[in-house]
């Protein structure tokens, strides 16, 4: 094999590890809800009508809408909620509201993506595990507490890393998909029938013959594609390529065969409508397929749950949440990331969604509005990127992106009728972490206008400073500053309390920008401000991974240079206190932002400062 051709394959194999687990292990549950929710008679009509509905789902908004259309909104290389925001939100800059109101938007989609990770391992896992209640009846009361042991011990290896068991997800899951695909290929040999289904005549006949059950079903056959995000996501891991040659060569396929096998069992046998997966497995074959199916189950929770933390991390970066503590769990990998608060406040809540719902059945009502928020605003930033951003004629844009936003809103409103049986459970959650990253970017910004109004300019300060200059001590003194136009407080705290100056002074501002990736020659910008003071910009992507003291050690020119050892940085650790001073924001969001403000991991953490080397000086600031 060429090499070429050897990369292209490592590159699917891991897509079909990381990036279709959540669709790949929906083959647990979504059949079988499909025929619960509404009740549904197990009649040949049915089962060809309802079949024929969920291979025209996955085929529509997976194969046409993500991985046709979708995959090429990529912003330089990467892909996921955050990166079509920024993308779509930098195509309409020029509209102040519209970007606003698109911001808000990818915001609460950013949250619905958090709604949608507490239920995914929590059905997924449970619908593994329950597969031993055909094994013997008696284990019923076992499955609550396997799933929640399975659940803790995969957060609890978070904080070592994935490098060392990464490389088995993709030959499981490769593994998983040739096992369910063989199952429903021998189930389909013994009732071929089953594949006019494929004729979308059924899906049509069932809809016109009962519109009103069609649309109840709606809300269970979304859960047929969970996880076609994760091919959005994913794609800066993997590329557009491989994840499309993985769907079409495996997945789909495999997908396919298994949903129309298990269709083909309830022709034979409607009673199997039970657990129509599990009853594809000869009964020798049941105890292996409970495991591999746990495995399966765990792989898409683990690439879930390692979204999270680079989502969270993005989301930090773009400035609508505090600084979170992120440990690098490779050495070699930098997008390999454990964030602790994240992981932990991941698997309370987890555990609350296992608790309250006990059974896949109840977990499923919860499921499916989230995945259905997601994906209507995935389109509506898609249409903005294809009119604004690719600039394409407005009928295009409307044509290409009607017909999805049409099938999007059908789910949608299918899936609001489940909120008062589950649905409320995520949309919850995203509406909290909503309230919260709102809050913190309203917080920042009252913050800064604070900050502003007790400032002095920076450069007419070092002109006055230098007129009778005070002592100057040798070394480096880095000050870090929010706004580059004014004089950092640990910079006056220094002169007002020491009364030194240090030989040569740094003025640094960091800047995130709405790309993923900052290349490394356009990081830093640099004007001297005379006196050995100078002030540099460093510029980040919300995919770049911050470091002050690397980026400025780069920077050589005749006349400015670091030595680590001689390198002081000083930073401002503001206490916020929450005032009920009109204007601003309400007094309660006013405490949340206090509060959010004080939990927040130390800057120097964040952008990689040496703990010896750091010196806080800090004030209080009323908002």
């Amino acid at each position: 094999m060429s090499s070429p051709k050897r990369a292209l394959y490592a590159l699917v194999v891991g897509a079909i590890g990381i990036v279709y687990g959540d669709i790949g292990t929906s083959v647990l549950y979504a059949f079988k809800e499909i025929f619960a929710i509404g009740h549904v008679a197990v009649t040949p009509d049915n089962v060809f009508g309802l079949l024929s509905l969920l291979f025209w789902t996955l085929t529509i908004i997976v194969s046409v809408k993500y991985v046709v259309l979708i995959l090429r909104a990529d912003n330089r290389g990467e892909g996921g909620m955050v990166a079509m925001l920024a993308l779509a939100s930098r195509a309409v800059q020029d509209k102040p509201r519209l970007r606003q109101g698109l911001l808000a938007i990818g915001i609460f989609g950013t949250a619905l993506f958090y709604g949608d990770g507490v239920i995914t391992p929590a059905i997924s896992v449970l619908s593994a595990v329950e597969g031993l209640e055909l094994i013997t009846p008696h284990s019923r009361h076992w499955v609550l507490p396997i799933t929640v042991v399975v659940i803790t011990a995969l957060f609890a290896i978070q904080k070592h890393g994935t490098a060392g068991i990464g490389k088995f997800f993709g030959p499981i899951m490769v593994l998983w998909f040739a096992t369910i695909g063989a199952l429903g290929l021998v189930e389909i040999l013994h009732s071929p029938q089953i594949l006019h289904s494929l004729d979308p005549r059924y899906a049509l006949n069932f809809v016109l013959a009962r519109p009103l059950l069609s649309f109840i079903v709606l809300s269970a056959l979304i859960l047929c594609v969970t996880g076609a995000e994760a091919l959005y996501a994913d794609m800066g891991h993997f590329g557009r390529r491989p994840i499309r040659v993985a769907w079409f060569s495996l997945v789909m396929p495999a997908l396919t065969l298994n949903y129309f096998g298990q269709g083909a069992l309830l022709l034979r046998n409607p009673q199997a409508a039970e657990n129509p997966f599990y009853l594809l497995a000869p009964s020798w074959l049941l105890a292996p397929m409970v495991i591999l199916a746990t495995l399966a189950t765990i792989i898409a929770s683990q690439a879930l749950i390692s979204g999270a933390f680079s989502i969270t991390k993005q989301v930090i970066q773009l400035g609508y949440l505090p600084r979170l503590r992120v440990v690098h769990t490779s050495a070699d990998q930098v997008g390999q990331v454990y964030m602790p608060a994240v992981n932990w406040s991941l698997y309370v809540a987890i555990l609350l969604a296992v608790g309250t719902f006990k059974t896949s059945g109840a977990l499923a009502a919860a499921y499916g509005i989230a995945v259905c928020g997601l994906m209507f605003i995935t389109t509506v930033l898609t249409y903005f990127v294809v009119r604004y951003h690719w600039k394409l004629p407005f009928v295009l844009c409307v044509a290409v992106t009607g017909v999805f936003l049409l099938v999007d809103l059908a789910f949608l409103s299918s899936a609001t009728l489940k909120i008062i049986h589950g649905g409320w459970f995520p949309i919850l959650i995203a509406l909290l972490l909503f309230m919260a990253m709102q809050t913190w970017r309203r917080g920042q910004e009252v913050l800064r206008h604070t900050q502003a109004g007790l400032a002095v300019d920076l450069e007419p300060l070092i002109a006055s400073i230098f007129v009778h200059p005070p002592a100057r001590v040798p070394g480096t003194a880095v000050f870090l500053a929010s706004n580059p136009a004014k004089a950092p407080a640990a910079f006056l705290h220094n002169l007002k309390h020491n009364k030194v100056l240090h030989e040569q002074n740094v003025f640094v501002t960091v800047h995130y920008h709405e790309v993923p990736w900052v290349p490394e020659e356009k990081r830093a910008h640099m004007r001297s401000l005379g006196n050995d003071c100078w002030q540099i910009s460093l510029h980040y992507g919300f995919k770049d991974d911050p470091d002050v003291p690397r980026d400025l050690a780069a920077i050589e020119t005749r006349d400015f240079g670091l030595d680590p050892m001689e390198t002081s940085y000083f930073l401002g650790r503001d206490q916020i206190v929450a005032t009920r001073t009109p204007g601003g924001m309400a007094p309660w969001r006013r405490q949340l932002f206090a509060q959010m403000h004080r939990n927040a991991s130390a800057m120097s953490d964040f952008l990689k400062l040496p703990g010896n080397a750091v010196v806080e000086l800090g004030a209080k600031i009323d908002v």
